[in-house]
């Protein structure tokens, strides 16, 4: 993973509000103690009852670290000199630019948790490409097993539906039934068990590495874990595909009849407020579970910048978690165009522990396949170019000796 110099440079771990103290960009200089962390500004939330959090892995240094060495922090990491985030109940969040892949700000964007239904957003990234639109499938039994009372459209058993009317259930009324239908359909013969592989493996590609899906609709499982850093870039590839950006933006949308189980159609609509509330809105994800609280993942663009804003663990009160995202976005836009504590990775960039990917080019060369290598041979010098022909001419001048014998034989 290549240092990010400027990003360094500028981050800081902010003291009281407004005061700061840069990083030194230069390794030779002799290092300051380093500042003291300050807590992220919390918003004051009513007493609820919570299940107890599961226990997350052991944090491993270099994964903390992808993105920027700044970034490895529980505590608040926002540019020099830039204002006061606001108060939020979130235990993590973090705001990026998904253009330019700028980390603004962040409060322990690489602290495990739990991410609820936001995790079909993981589930979209990986399925989406893979899948036509068009294509009509029918829901299962096995669709349908959603623990009772979860979130779902209202697909039924035995109905027909184009993908694109499941994806739109998926990420309008996070239907948990829908996430089981899409990751049955990309899981091949192992089914929605297939599909949950798929989306690990499309959560390493992307360099989201404390990421680990159990379940494709985010509802809890042991050992299902993500990080606001890790959701911002799953949600970075969502949003540069046209077809998710339409998706996320739809504000209305029709579940169609069912003739054939005689069940008539019904309207959805989308459940993230910000794309009603906020100006420039581009879209989001919702979730929510006693595990993992209230989390959150949207996406506005403003004066030709487009920002996206993760959260995790947040309550409802003062603010709802949308509201959140919608006040960390503002201080994003705030911020100058250049501001950045560290940056989002490209797929393939980093390697499982953190450590930046091996180069092809690196170390032993590459072997071609066999047809390239044959294509591409050199040919010899010398005799060793020649004697091939040599040869051949040969076998040509004895076989016509053989049959100017075999025709004077033939004559006496």
């Amino acid at each position: 993973m290549r240092a990010p110099v400027l990003a360094l440079a500028a981050a800081v771990v902010l003291g009281t509000a407004g005061a700061s103290a840069p990083v030194s960009a230069d390794p030779t200089r002799q290092a300051a103690a380093p500042a003291a962390p300050v807590p992220c500004p919390r918003a004051q939330a009513p007493q609820v009852e919570r299940s107890p959090r599961p226990t997350p892995p052991p944090s491993v240094p270099q994964q903390q670290a992808v993105g920027g060495p700044a970034l490895a922090t529980p505590a608040l990491v926002a540019p020099a000199g830039a204002p006061a985030p606001p108060a939020v109940t979130a235990t993590s969040w973090l705001v990026a630019d998904l253009d330019t892949g700028a980390v603004l700000g962040g409060c322990g964007p690489h602290e495990y948790a739990t991410p609820a239904s936001v995790q079909k957003l993981l589930l979209t990234a990986t399925a989406l490409p893979r899948l036509d639109p068009k294509r009509t499938v029918t829901v299962t039994h096995e669709d349908l097993d959603i623990a009772p009372g979860s979130s779902a459209v209202g697909l039924l058993e035995g109905g027909r539906y184009t993908v694109e009317t499941v994806f739109l259930g998926l990420l309008m009324q996070s239907g948990n039934e829908a996430a089981n239908v899409l990751a049955r359909l990309i899981g091949g013969p192992d089914g929605a068990a297939g599909g949950v592989r798929a989306m690990n493996a499309e959560a390493r590609r992307l360099g989201a590495l404390q990421t680990h899906a159990v379940t494709p609709s985010g509802l809890d499982g042991p050992g299902q874990f993500t990080s606001a850093y890790d959701l911002a870039l799953i949600a970075r590839a969502c949003f540069a595909d046209p077809t998710f950006r339409r998706y996320a933006l739809t504000e209305q949308a029709r579940i169609p009849d069912q003739p054939a189980l005689r069940r008539k159609g019904f309207q959805i609509q989308n459940e993230n407020q910000l794309v009603y509330r906020y100006p420039g809105a581009l879209g989001g994800k919702t979730g929510f579970t006693d595990y993992a609280r209230h989390t959150y993942v949207g996406a506005a663009q403003r004066g030709g910048r487009r920002l996206v804003v993760t959260l995790l663990g947040a309550e409802p009160r003062p603010m709802r978690g949308w509201e959140q995202g919608a006040a960390l976005l503002d201080w994003g836009f705030s911020l100058p165009r250049d501001a950045s504590v560290g940056r989002l990775v490209a797929p393939g960039e980093t390697a499982a522990n953190g450590a930046p990917a091996a180069s092809p080019t690196a170390g032993a060369a590459v072997t071609p396949e066999p047809r390239a290598v044959a294509a591409h041979r050199v040919a010899p010098s010398g005799w060793a170019a020649s004697w091939p022909f040599v040869a051949a001419a040969v076998a040509v001048a004895g076989l016509l000796a053989a049959v100017l014998l075999h025709r004077r034989r033939r004559r006496a």
